[in-house]
Order: structure tokens, then sequence, then C-alpha cells
């Protein structure tokens, strides 16, 4: 089980720098290349170099507690209408159609559980759910917990994410706003459109799923 975490891992850090080698030409090309933290502690929520994060939590009850809170206002796969058999089919015709269907998104999701990279969805969901939130204070709070759950080192749920990513998030939290992880949202969204997605369409999961919808339903 380890083992195939840490392949499936090597492969995601493989696709994602060629993520992040797009992003950055994005920007570049809008002329919005980002201002490096330089001062900034790579993984800090601080940026000081006497950052908490390099204390090592051991408390099992603290990372419960992080999870339910990252879960929170997320809908849950069971509570996500069935999908009709066209809406599964036109999954298979852009990662974008997908990801705009709430079932898209719960049985892609789904599936990630078994590459052992749910993280990348559930990182991708709360980014959706900070850019909602208007109030300052719940957006400061967020940004903390998002920050802790997916891009800390010490987080069993992290996120791959470049250097360039990193320092631009330690930049942005100087001044949380609910667009804080735009660019880290942006990478991860893409590097699940280049490595996961393509293998979903072709899974037996997915097969399976549409020769379910296909069926007809039971007589009376």
């Amino acid at each position: 089980m380890g083992s195939e975490r840490v392949e499936m891992r090597k492969r995601q850090m493989q696709v994602h720098q060629e993520a992040a080698a797009s992003v950055l030409q994005a920007h570049h090309r809008m002329g919005n290349t980002p201002t490096n933290a330089s001062n900034a502690c790579c993984f800090c929520w601080c940026c000081c170099c006497s950052c908490s994060c390099l204390t090592v939590r051991s408390d099992d009850a603290i990372q419960s507690t992080t999870y339910d809170r990252r879960t929170e206002g997320i809908i849950s796969c069971d509570d996500s209408p069935k999908p009709t058999l066209d809406d599964a089919r036109s999954w298979s015709m852009s990662f974008e159609r997908l990801m705009k269907s709430a079932a898209g998104r719960c049985c892609f999701r789904q599936y990630l559980r078994t590459e052992f990279s749910e993280e990348n969805m559930m990182f991708w969901l709360v980014c959706e759910e900070l850019k909602k939130e208007t109030n300052k204070t719940v957006v400061e709070d967020k940004v903390r917990q998002i920050y802790e759950d997916y891009v800390s080192i010490l987080s069993p749920k992290e996120v791959s994410l470049d250097s360039r990513v990193r320092e631009v998030i330690n930049h942005n939290m100087l001044e949380p706003t609910s667009h804080t992880f735009d660019d880290a949202q942006q990478q991860i969204y893409t590097l699940m459109q280049r490595d996961s997605y393509p293998r979903y369409i072709n899974s037996q999961a997915y097969t399976d799923l549409l020769e379910s919808l296909a069926e007809p339903p039971p007589q009376p």
C-alpha cells in the first residue's frame, strides 16, 4: 500500500512539474509574474524564521479535528444527484465538463481515492468554497486551515506543489484573501487533468458507471 502511494506521488510530481511550467508561461503572457517572498519561510503560515510548522505535531486528535474541519461545507458524494447517462458520457469529452458536474466531481473523487490522491480534489473543492467567502475574519481562518491541511509538509493530505507556487502562497499569506491559493488550485487542477483524468476515463470504474446507467430500470 505504501509503495503504491510513493509511486503515485512520483508520477504526479513529474506531471505537476509540466503543469507548473504551463501556469508560469500563462502568467508571463499576461504580465502577471508573482513577486517572490524571498524572506519568507517556505512552508510557514506566519512567514517567519521561528514558525510553528517546524514543530512536529504527534497528537492524533489534532489531525482528526483538522480533517473534520477540512471537509465541513463540502457536499458528500452520497448527497450528490445521480448522473444521467448523457451527463456521464459527456465527462469523456473534457475535464472541464466533468468538473462542472457535481456528480462528476464525486465519481472522480471516488476514483482518486483508489489512487491515493483524493486530497487533490478535496483541495480544489475547499479553494472553491474559500472564493465564496466575504468575511475577512472567516477568510483568514479558512486560509490558515487550508494551509495546515493541504500545503504544510507535515500534513498527511499534503498536495504536490512546486517551489514557485509555494513562494506565491507565502507571499499571499502576508495579506490573506479568498484568492490566496488561486495559483495552487490551478496547478492541482492541471495535475488532475493531465494525470488522473485520462486514467479515469479509461478505467473500469467509469465503464461500469456507464453500463449501470444504460441498464433499463427494473420492471415494477
